[in-house]
C-alpha cells in the first residue's frame, strides 16, 4: 500500500483534502491511498467534500445553521455546475477540476439526502431509508466513477455497491445515532436487521464481475461491506452492541487484495 509520502505529486489543495480525509474518514482515506496516483487525484476532492457535507449537521445543535451550511455546498456545486467562477476553497477548488455539471448535479443529490442528519425525525418508511443510502454512499461513489470514466450504462450496478456500502457503515454507526437521539430504523426488530443485511449482501453481490477494473479505485471504500454484512446477517445482535467490524490486520489485508486484484 502506498505511503504518505506520494502526497509529494499533490498540489497543496489536493494535499490539504487528503489530510482531511485522513482525519475525518480513515477509511476512504486508506482506500484512496491503495489506488494508484492518478486515481486519488480524483478521489480525494470528492471525499474531502463528502466529509465536509457529512459532519455539517453534527457540529450544531441549530438546525438553521447547518442548514445554512449545507447550503454552502450546494451553492458552491451550482457554480461549478455552471462552469463560471468557482469560489476559492481547499476543497472547492480541486473539486471544480473533478466534476461536470452532471456530477454536480449527482452531489446536490446527496446533500438534500444528508438534511435528514439534521433532524430527529425517523425515516417515513423504507423507501426513505433506502432512498438516503443510495443517495448518500451511492451518488458518492457513482461521482467517484463518473470522474474516473464510468459511463451511465454502469450507473444501476455503481449504485447498488454503494448503497451496499453505505448500509454496512450505517449499521456500524447504529449505536453511536441512537445515543444521539435518534431514531436510526424503520424496524429494529432483530429479523428486519437481518434481512436487511442480507439484501445489502444480494445487491453488492449483483455488480460482482460485471465492473470494470478502470473504475475500481471509486468501489475500494467498500472493501469490507460483505464482512459487515454477514456479521449483521448471521448475528444481528451485533448491530446494537456494535461488532460488526473486522479486526485491523484483516481489514488491511482485505484491503491489499483487493487492491491488487481489482475485484471483490
Amino acid at each position: 500500500m502506498p505511503s504518505t509520502g506520494s502526497f509529494c505529486v499533490l498540489s497543496d489543495d489536493l494535499t490539504a483534502c487528503a489530510d482531511l480525509v485522513r482525519r475525518a474518514d480513515p477509511e476512504r482515506f486508506l482506500a484512496a491511498m491503495a489506488a494508484p496516483v492518478a486515481a486519488r487525484k480524483v478521489l480525494f476532492p470528492l471525499y474531502a467534500f463528502n466529509a465536509e457535507v457529512a459532519r455539517a449537521p453534527w457540529v450544531t445543535e441549530e438546525a438553521m445553521i447547518a442548514e445554512m451550511r449545507l447550503q454552502w455546498w450546494r451553492d458552491a456545486l451550482e457554480e461549478i455546475g455552471g462552469g463560471g467562477r468557482v469560489r476559492r476553497h481547499e476543497v472547492t477548488t480541486p473539486l471544480a477540476g473533478v466534476l461536470d455539471a452532471e456530477g454536480a448535479a449527482v452531489l446536490d443529490d446527496l446533500i438534500l439526502a444528508r438534511r435528514w442528519d439534521i433532524y430527529r425525525d425517523p425515516f417515513e418508511d423504507a423507501a426513505a431509508f433506502d432512498d438516503y443510502l443510495r443517495k448518500t454512499s451511492g451518488h458518492l461513489m457513482w461521482a467517484a466513477a463518473r470522474a474516473l470514466g464510468a459511463g451511465d450504462e454502469l450507473r444501476p450496478l455503481v449504485l447498488e455497491a454503494g448503497y451496499a456500502q453505505g448500509l454496512a457503515n450505517y449499521l456500524r454507526a447504529i449505536p453511536a445515532l441512537e445515543a444521539a437521539g435518534r431514531v436510526p430504523l424503520v424496524d429494529g426488530r432483530a429479523e428486519a436487521v437481518q434481512a436487511l443485511a442480507r439484501t445489502g449482501l444480494t445487491r453488492l453481490g449483483e455488480t460482482r464481475g460485471r465492473l470494470p477494473k478502470a473504475i475500481f479505485p471509486a468501489l475500494l471504500p467498500a472493501w469490507k461491506t460483505a464482512a459487515v454484512l454477514k456479521r449483521a446477517a448471521a448475528d444481528p445482535q451485533r448491530v446494537g452492541a456494535g461488532a460488526l467490524d473486522i479486526s485491523p490486520l484483516h481489514s488491511r489485508l482485505a484491503l491489499m487484495w483487493r487492491a491488487s486484484r481489482g475485484r471483490w
